[in-house]
């Protein structure tokens, strides 16, 4: 597997090495002694999701507040376009925004460290995205920003064809920098 720090600091993107032959492929998704050798702690107590999204679907900006929560993003099935936004109050980082194609394809996974807002758009008919978080979640912490901000400017690369009525009402990333003790 072969690891990438991105131009945040604490993402990193991990490419699986697919083994492919006439029956298909084999590849491992997840190798935790790797991801230590580059500071990646998912902890003991991680827990898996999976959504399912159809096309156009868009999913975020979601983060964590506290002591936020780490993650590591793949797309099983399909494509999606995955977003994060930096919002750790003292990173010399803090608001830039960094996009990364995730496909069943390539096989890339995407290591969300604390203090970032996470979204993605489905881009094929349906796309599954798994998510092993460091920790359980709790609603007390959610914080989220509208998909749409203005300021954040984020270019979705489909029209926008479902949000949940949650991220339709999410504050404005002002809202956020407020709140943060930013503005």
């Amino acid at each position: 597997m072969q690891v990438s720090e991105t131009e945040i600091a604490g993402v990193y993107l991990l490419r699986p090495r697919p083994h492919h032959d006439e029956r298909g492929f084999f590849t491992r998704t997840f190798d935790a002694a790797i991801a230590r050798e580059h500071g990646i702690e998912l902890g003991e107590r991680a827990q898996d999701s999976q959504s399912r999204s159809r096309r156009g679907v868009v999913r975020g900006l979601h983060g964590r507040s506290g002591r936020g929560e780490a993650k590591l993003v793949r797309c099983a099935h399909g494509a999606v376009l995955d977003t994060v936004v930096d919002i750790r109050p003292d990173s010399p980082t803090f608001g830039r925004r960094l996009e990364f194609r995730l496909d069943d394809t390539e096989f890339a996974h995407l290591y969300v460290p604390p203090g970032m807002l996470h979204g993605f758009q489905a881009l094929t008919e349906t796309a599954d995205v798994c998510y092993r978080i460091d920790r359980p979640h709790d609603p007390s912490e959610d914080i989220a920003v509208r998909y749409d901000d203005p300021d954040l400017a984020i270019a979705w690369p489909l029209p926008v064809t479902v949000v949940s009525e949650r991220d339709a009402r999410a504050p404005s990333w002002r809202d956020l920098l407020v709140s943060l003790g930013r503005a």
